[in-house]
């Protein structure tokens, strides 16, 4: 409406009554619709009309094909690979173009794919024919690349699976060979004597064997030690005995989807094609020859355990696994695939790109020209190196000693001041009791973080609050929606669902978890717990349980258990300000850059911290470029290595822990490529864990990775020295550490439904948990800090001492006086009768 009035003014028009303006709007958007619907649709042959029509005709049993081809289980197994194969079949028999989706604006198609995504074949039956058959184009074109992904995400877990099983059967063979392999020694170490006392003695050394040892015995110990010897020392012989389970999965791929690469006459596209035609023609027998020159140097000894004979089924493993790196690395893609492309496809076109460049666009915080960069890290590095060694040599760094090449760091001691403890209870016994619908509510009228969840074709926002604040609690609380309307007195599952359906999206969460956190972020009591500038992330383990344990993971620093880890950033004022849900066994380094670049937010992150998992080179490098300064607490300190910019000084006292210089040559030769990566990654056309993981997939290291990693080399090594010389900082990264893991606390007692596991079967309903419970504990954030802040000022108006120092120790994550489990009320929410609620001022008050 603003855009209009402006237009108008501009070209000197009298602007017509308001509700002339809406109705020209609302016919405007009326029109654009129908002619994104008719783009979408034109050409259609009258067998495409048909079989998309068919999608939504209900079957003999009632179903729909629509609802069929949706419907599928994530769980890695191979029949559920056939189902999805099967499902994607019927979609590409449709043959809707992709391209379709660029014959209208962007904008537009993503709406209509959006609602594609979410509509019943009820409602689609009832829509227009135009509107319904180009929903049904979106829906076809979404789901042959969803379908597509999914097939391709689960053969990666089933042969991630396959080598962790694979290593768990090596590790109880090896176990359970433990006793016989010590009496194998024990016979060996006889018979190396008998040898060694017959050389002395001058007899024959075989008449002893008969007669102390016997040659029977002997012959069994040595198959025994031959069988032992004989298995590859990095387990892939285990790998090669789970042949049955990648037979089972491996035709359905080959024969499912078409593979790409750069290079004509790729070896391992060779070896795919070979396997397609065998697996194809039903035989069980390779053809004389086949490509082997993709093999990796262990793989060769199980495919060639014999000379230059071929083990067939160690082979097809090796195709298998070979395809798994190389998809994952983007230097293999599959047509069809929008999460297995090639890697150029994500980065910045190399023209708009080079245009970014000249203009001096890129977004980065370093120079595009490699000299500057490299004469400004180079004369910084040699000011510190100097700096730190004259402290180290003169015993001036505070709690580390380096002496005899051991780098010591003494740890931090964590201290709580007792009058802070005291403070901290006084000031919650203040607090007034809420529920926490009440304080849900409480907190969208101050946030407004309501208006965030949009209606996903409208626009608009939900109008049904109780409705809405009762799924976001669903999620938060992992009650879900059925037991959430068993709980609530007011709502339906019907209404939960309708709402859930349209209104809650992971992009309208994490629009509204922006909108607390800038709340949240304003308030001036924030400024006792820290800048606002700094944030730390960490993975958070939770259980998967039932149907959500099929698509879970097992990491071992977890337990046996599988589960997922909900990845979250917290700032130092103690707001989680972005979530991702990731894999237990996932690296959480890739992860970290995500959730600075991709919130909504208008915080402005200088500087960050995570644990030990996320210090890792290529990390520093991104965080460099990117203007983020990055500062873990790596707990293996003493084992990690400085580095320097050529010609390197003597530093007599840090020589011992430095490795070397930097490849000054990876970089130079590949700045423009790393810079443009960098770029890509700030323009938001990539996310960095993205990037990250296929870097890490090449078989051998990329080229830019290379660079990256030694940017980051560079990086590491000037955190290092500061974290040497600067006790503040280790003080600081510690601290805000320590707020990641408090948030943790609160949402571990938020989300105790179900025993606290997680039962989704999907990721896209695992997310809704993850962003849900962030949210909630966002609130609470919020909603104690406003309330703490009125209880600071009522004990100050009594004259009693309350010191900023001490209450920064004072953590607004209590949760003892919020209501978190009985019955919703949505129907019965208690507004406060004037903008806040009292504080419980009185010992009545805090019996209540």
């Amino acid at each position: 409406m603003a855009a209009m009035v402006e237009r108008l003014r501009h070209t000197c028009v009298v602007v017509p009554a308001s509700s002339t303006l809406e109705r020209v709007a609302l016919i405007a958007r009326a029109q654009a619709r129908r002619v994104a619907h008719a783009g979408l649709i034109r050409d259609l042959m009258a067998e495409q009309v048909a079989a998309l029509e068919s999608l939504i005709d209900p079957g003999e049993q009632g179903r729909t094909g629509l609802g069929w081809v949706r419907d599928w289980s994530e769980a890695p197994t191979a029949a559920n690979l056939k189902a999805i194969v099967e499902r994607l079949a019927r979609v590409r028999s449709i043959e809707v173009e992709p391209d379709r989706a660029r014959r209208i604006h962007a904008a537009r198609y993503a709406v209509i794919a959006r609602v594609a995504g979410i509509v019943t074949a009820q409602a689609l039956r009832r829509m227009e024919r135009r509107r319904r058959l180009a929903t049904l184009v979106a829906a076809a074109i979404e789901l042959e690349a969803a379908l597509t992904d999914a097939a391709l995400v689960m053969v990666e877990k089933m042969v991630g699976s396959l080598f962790r099983r694979a290593d768990r059967t090596r590790s109880e063979r090896l176990l359970g060979e433990a006793r016989l392999l010590k009496d194998t020694a024990r016979a060996h170490v006889r018979l190396g004597r008998l040898l060694i006392d017959a050389h002395s003695s001058g007899r024959d050394p075989s008449h002893a064997i008969g007669d102390r040892i016997g040659w029977d015995q002997l012959e069994r110990s040595v198959r025994f030690a031959e069988q032992l010897t004989r298995g590859s020392e990095d387990g892939l012989d285990e790998v090669v005995q789970r042949y049955p389970e990648v037979r089972r999965f491996a035709p359905t791929l080959l024969a499912a989807f078409t593979f790409r690469a750069v290079r004509a006459g790729d070896p391992l596209l060779g070896a795919v094609n070979a396997l397609q035609r065998m697996y194809r023609d039903g035989r069980s027998v390779l053809p004389k020859r086949v490509p082997t020159a993709f093999l990796r140097p262990r793989w060769r000894k199980v495919v060639f355990p014999s000379g230059g004979v071929i083990d067939r089924r160690a082979y097809e493993v090796a195709v298998i696994v070979h395809l798994r790196e190389r998809l994952a690395s983007g230097s293999v893609w599959v047509d069809g695939s929008r999460a297995y492309r090639t890697l150029d496809d994500y980065l910045l076109p190399q023209a708009a790109y080079t245009t970014m460049r000249d203009e001096g666009g890129l977004g980065l915080a370093v120079s595009s020209h490699f000299a500057d960069w490299l004469g400004e890290r180079r004369a910084t590095l040699v000011r510190r190196m100097g700096e730190v060694e004259r402290a180290a040599a003169t015993g001036k760094l505070v709690d580390v000693v380096i002496a005899g090449g051991e780098l010591i760091v003494s740890p931090l001691r964590r201290a709580v001041p007792d009058k802070g403890e005291e403070l901290k209870t006084k000031l919650y016994a203040l607090l007034p009791r809420v529920r926490v619908t009440d304080l849900l509510v409480e907190v969208a009228a101050w946030s407004g973080f309501a208006d965030g969840f949009v209606h996903a074709r409208s626009g608009e926002p939900a109008a049904d609050l109780a409705a809405l604040m009762g799924a976001i609690l669903a999620d938060a609380t992992n009650l879900g929606l059925g037991r959430m309307a068993e709980s609530s007195r007011g709502l339906t599952l019907a209404r939960l669902r309708w709402t859930a359906e349209w209104h809650v999206r992971d992009e309208t969460y994490l629009s509204a978890l922006a909108s607390i956190v800038d709340a949240h972020n304003a308030h001036p009591l924030g400024r006792v717990w820290g800048s606002g500038e700094l944030s730390s992330s960490d993975g958070q383990f939770f259980r998967a349980g039932g149907r959500g344990e099929a698509r879970a993971d097992v990491n071992a620093r977890y337990g046996s258990e599988p589960g997922v880890l909900f990845y979250t950033h917290v700032t130092d004022r103690f707001t989680p300000f972005h979530t991702k849900v990731i894999a237990a066994n996932a690296g959480e380094a890739a992860h970290v850059i995500d959730g600075l670049l991709n919130h909504e937010s208008e915080l402005v992150i200088r500087e960050h911290a995570t644990d030990t998992a996320g210090a890792v080179d290529h990390v520093f490098g991104f965080c460099h470029l990117l203007g983020f300064r990055f500062a873990p607490r790596i707990r293996d300190l003493n084992e990690r290595r400085l580095y320097g910019l050529a010609p390197l000084d003597p530093w007599p006292t840090l020589r011992p822990l430095v490795a070397g210089p930097v490849n000054v040559r990876a970089i130079e030769e590949n700045w423009d490529e790393t810079l443009r990566l960098a770029s890509s990654i700030r323009a938001g056309t990539v996310s960095a864990s993205a990037m990250l993981k296929k870097l890490a997939g090449y078989p051998r290291q990329n080229p830019v990775a290379r660079s990256l990693r030694e940017i980051g080399r560079v990086e590491r090594t000037l955190f290092m020295l500061d974290w040497l010389d600067d006790p503040e900082q280790r003080r600081r990264t510690g601290s805000i550490l320590n707020k990641g893991e408090a948030r943790n606390a609160l949402a571990r007692a938020i989300f105790f439904n179900r025993l606290g596991e997680l039962r989704d079967r999907t990721l896209e309903n695992q997310r809704h948990r993850a962003s849900g419970l962030t949210l909630v504990t966002a609130a609470i954030a919020l909603w104690n800090t406003v309330y703490l802040d009125r209880a600071v000022r009522h004990l100050r108006s009594t004259g009693a001492d309350v010191p900023d120092e001490l209450l920064s120790h004072v953590a607004p994550l209590g949760w003892e006086h919020i209501g978190l489990t009985g019955d919703y009320l949505w129907s019965e929410i208690e507004k406060p009768g004037g903008r806040f609620r009292p504080l419980r001022t009185t010992t009545a008050d805090r019996r209540a």
